[in-house]
């Protein structure tokens, strides 16, 4: 996926900077927020941008240490090291792991240093034990969005009993709540939908792999469902490489310039289910300022927005309010 937004070197291994520029004094001076990006999809350059606008709209704001762990937990565990070592005010962690992620999580909280998790946490006993807050949209809703519209499809077109693939990222706990929302309204507005297959394709190369591989083995599926962005897309990418386009479609979740442009041309991809990483972000940032100033959030849960786009004109309408693509 191919973002405008240039965030330099949040796709590197750590960034060390000023939270905003401009800022004056010593750096660090305002205590600091370690932020960790999951990968280096264009959702988290979102959250770059809403985390970096609400800090800047602080008149202390604090430094900002970031890193892209690129889903690997070796390199999570590393910079929360860095986080507790400098005494960090807070971290803003979507965790790479529901489990491998809790013992850095755990230094983070025994140190003292107070966690805001987004997007995704660790398991729910442990996040309760360790956490402060989770920004999350609600990840039922989120794939049953995407049920619904899907559903409304093969109603649409009279499909009464079809058949669909499910390319998911259930290495993390919301990504198998999502596939529990979809099914369940898939299947009560067309209860002859039958799931056919439901295979791991972490990153974009591997969902094309996997799509393609059902494909082979699943020649008569009427679609697919992307559990986020990279599965929805590599699975509009197989299609397409399969010559299944206009026989196969596919619904999902995480926007982005390659999605809507994929929701504009319609012959594939038909709806989209978003959470903005935008959003997000800020809410974190906000979450976290409430911290540092000694009031932490009344509730564990903040909800994020959950936002659909199906159709031609919405992803049109997408791409024409977001010119830099970030989502």
């Amino acid at each position: 996926m191919q973002v405008k937004w240039k965030w330099g070197a949040i796709l590197g291994a750590v960034l060390i900077a000023a939270a905003v520029a401009g800022c004056a004094g010593k750096v660090g001076e305002n205590g600091r927020v370690g932020v960790v990006y999951l990968n280096a999809e264009g959702y988290y350059a979102g959250v770059a941008r809403g985390l970096n606008e609400t800090f800047a709209e602080q008149p202390d704001a604090p430094q900002l240490l970031e890193s892209n762990i690129q889903s690997d937990a070796s390199r999570e565990s590393t910079f929360v090291d860095t986080v507790v070592s400098v005494k960090a005010g807070a971290l803003i962690i979507s965790p790479s792991s529901a489990t491998a992620s809790v013992p850095a999580l755990r230094l983070a909280h025994e140190n003292g240093v107070p966690i805001i998790c987004y997007n995704t946490c660790v398991e729910d006993a442990a996040a309760r034990e360790l956490v402060s807050a989770y920004v999350l949209g609600d990840p039922e809703e989120f794939g049953a969005a995407s049920g619904r519209q899907m559903a409304a499809y093969f109603k649409e077109h009279d499909i009464t009993a079809p058949k669909v693939a499910v390319i998911n990222c259930e290495q993390f706990e919301v990504c198998v709540q999502r596939r529990i929302g979809f099914e369940e309204a898939l299947t009560a507005e067309v209860p002859g939908a039958t799931i056919v297959a439901n295979q791991q394709g972490l990153t974009l190369d591997e969902a094309v792999q996997r799509s393609e591989q059902v494909l082979t083995a699943q020649p008569d599926i009427d679609a697919f469902y992307g559990e986020a962005g990279s599965q929805m897309i590599g699975a509009a990418r197989a299609v397409q490489a399969r010559g299944k386009a206009g026989e196969v479609v596919v619904f999902g979740g995480d926007m982005s310039t390659q999605a809507a442009g994929m929701l504009r041309d319609g012959t594939i991809l038909k709806g989209v289910t978003d959470i903005s990483g935008i959003k997000v972000g800020d809410l974190a940032g906000r979450a976290a300022v409430d911290i540092l100033d000694g009031n932490p959030p009344a509730e564990f849960v903040i909800p994020a927005p959950v936002d659909e786009y199906v159709g031609a004109q919405a992803g049109a309408e997408w791409i024409a309010t977001h010119p830099d693509g970030i989502p």
